[in-house]
């Protein structure tokens, strides 16, 4: 697996603060303990890139790598988790409201869910909000090697489904596995043609 050159850029906290929107930007985001950060340290090529952590909540700024000069890969704080306070995840939530709807060299945002679970709803009420705003989006499957084959399947279909309840077209899906190394050069593809 060919490594890319991603070096960290800052941690913002308010979207005046972000680096000058100069090149495509791909932001991934996902309820907390979703793989977010295994996922991007696989999909860059580097161990320690974004801080893996067994403690849910621990991304808690915006946070813009330069991947081969070419683009940013942002990692957003999670949602949904509970174990901080109302008025933390308020803040959050506005910080999050104010880049993902204003970030004007934003492409893509990937949204991540867990393969292991049936849809979420605040999976479901983020898509759908993201969507709802107009902006880009695509579904990221993580931990596909937790299941088997047909499992996956199910997982997906049942993914589509929900999804299909919301829109009468589905946005682009990719299944990935950070353990098993699946999934990387498809992400890659759609970022180097979205980034054109």
């Amino acid at each position: 697996m060919h490594p890319l050159k991603a070096e960290f850029v800052k941690s913002s906290t308010t979207l005046d603060q972000c680096p000058p929107p100069r090149l495509p930007e791909f932001a991934f985001v996902g309820r907390s303990n979703v793989g977010k950060s295994s996922l991007i340290n696989y999909l860059v090529g580097m161990k320690g890139l974004a801080k893996t952590s067994g403690k849910p909540g621990k991304t808690q700024t915006i946070n813009h790598f330069t991947v081969d000069n070419r683009w940013y890969l942002v990692d957003l704080p999670g949602y949904g988790y509970a174990g901080v306070s109302q008025s933390q995840r308020h803040s959050w939530g506005k910080m999050l409201d104010q880049y993902l709807t204003h970030r004007e060299n934003l492409r893509c945002t990937f949204v991540l869910v867990d393969a292991r679970h049936a849809p979420q709803g605040s999976d479901l009420d983020f898509i759908q909000w993201l969507g709802g705003q107009g902006k880009p989006l695509a579904i990221i499957l993580t931990k596909a090697d937790k299941l088997s084959r047909s499992e996956l399947a199910q997982s997906i279909r049942q993914h589509e489904d929900a999804m299909l309840q919301m829109w009468e077209e589905l946005p682009d899906m990719f299944v990935t596995s950070s353990e098993k190394r699946v999934g990387r050069e498809e992400l890659l593809a759609f970022i180097d043609a979205a980034g054109k």
